[in-house]
Formats: C-alpha cells, sequence, structure tokens
C-alpha cells in the first residue's frame, strides 16, 4: 500500500499559520485509518510557531526560494525563508523514508500550494506557481494534489496499487519472469 504525505492541517490538526482548524474530508480519514497517510506541516516542522504572522512568496514562485532567488516574508517583513526551506528537506526526508509517490497539501499555502500561491503583497492577489515545499517534492517526481484534487489523488493511488499488484503477482523477482 502506498502512503501519501498530507498536510497535517487539512487532517484536522492546528497547525495553520492563524491557529484555525479544518474539517477533515472523510476520504482523508479513510486514508488515515488505512494507515496510508504521513502527516507533515513543513512550516512548523522548519521551527514556526502556530499561530505565527501570513507569509508570501513574492512572485509567487516556490522554486525560486529552492533556488536563492526569492525569498519568503511575513506581512511584517520579516524573511522566514530559512524554515520553510527547513520544511520542504524534513518533507523530502518523509518522502525518502517512505517511497511516497503521492501527496496532497494545502492549496494556496507559501509551503504547500501545488497550483495557485499569493503574490506577495498581502492583497489576497492568486498567481500560478507552487510553494516551497510543492515545489521540492516535484522536483523528485512525487505528484503533489491539493484538498481540491482528493479524486485526481485517489485515481493516482490506484494506478500505483494497480500497478504492484499486477508486478506482485509476476514470477521472478520485481515481476520479471525468469529465462
Amino acid at each position: 500500500m502506498h502512503k501519501v504525505l498530507v498536510s497535517r492541517c487539512l487532517l484536522g490538526q492546528r497547525v495553520a499559520y492563524d491557529g484555525g482548524v479544518l474539517a477533515v474530508d472523510d476520504r482523508l480519514a479513510q486514508w488515515v485509518s488505512d494507515g496510508r497517510v504521513v502527516p507533515v506541516c513543513p512550516e512548523v516542522a522548519g521551527g514556526l510557531s502556530t499561530p505565527r504572522p501570513p507569509a508570501e512568496i513574492p512572485g509567487g514562485q516556490g522554486a525560486g526560494v529552492l533556488d536563492g532567488t526569492a525569498r519568503v516574508l511575513t506581512c511584517d517583513g520579516d524573511d522566514v525563508t530559512d524554515p520553510y526551506l527547513e520544511g520542504a528537506r524534513i518533507s523530502l526526508g518523509l518522502v525518502a523514508r517512505h517511497g511516497i509517490r503521492i501527496a496532497v497539501l494545502k492549496a494556496r499555502s507559501p509551503s504547500c500550494g501545488n497550483r495557485e500561491t499569493y503574490d506577495g503583497t498581502f492583497t489576497a492577489t492568486r498567481v500560478t506557481g507552487e510553494g516551497v515545499t510543492a515545489a521540492a517534492l516535484r522536483r523528485v517526481d512525487v505528484r503533489v494534489f491539493n484538498e481540491d484534487e482528493l479524486d485526481a489523488a485517489q485515481a493516482a493511488l490506484d494506478v500505483l496499487d494497480a500497478l504492484d499488484a499486477l508486478d506482485a503477482d509476476a514470477p521472478g523477482p520485481r515481476g520479471h519472469h525468469p529465462r
């Protein structure tokens, strides 16, 4: 059974920047029950507290943060790039340790957003882009989904599980037929 890296906030844990709690989707609850979920909050794992000031990436690009060309700043102007990078490193460690190939992360987060983030002006202006951890995960070929894409994440898991089942049923090591 494939494990899925999931944002802790999507699991009802009080880790969001504002200290709020999100409702847990039934599918995520089932994955937890099945033992599929590896939870992470990259921001808290990286050393930030809850609650914490909102943060955004000017330009909205987590890949730029990874490459050293962009920073993560709070609404007060404090640079919190290092904790975001540390959270991404910790997430990559979980991926390696558990053989994770799929993640479900919080939409629009400066860590976890997979399609959109905010532009760094703190005006709720969305831009196409991804958060720091989402960008790091994509670089190691993890498919990243958000809470609005659970059907697609489930379909991707079903494919991985089906491939594993085929591989397990095939004779020889790792599904290769002996000659």
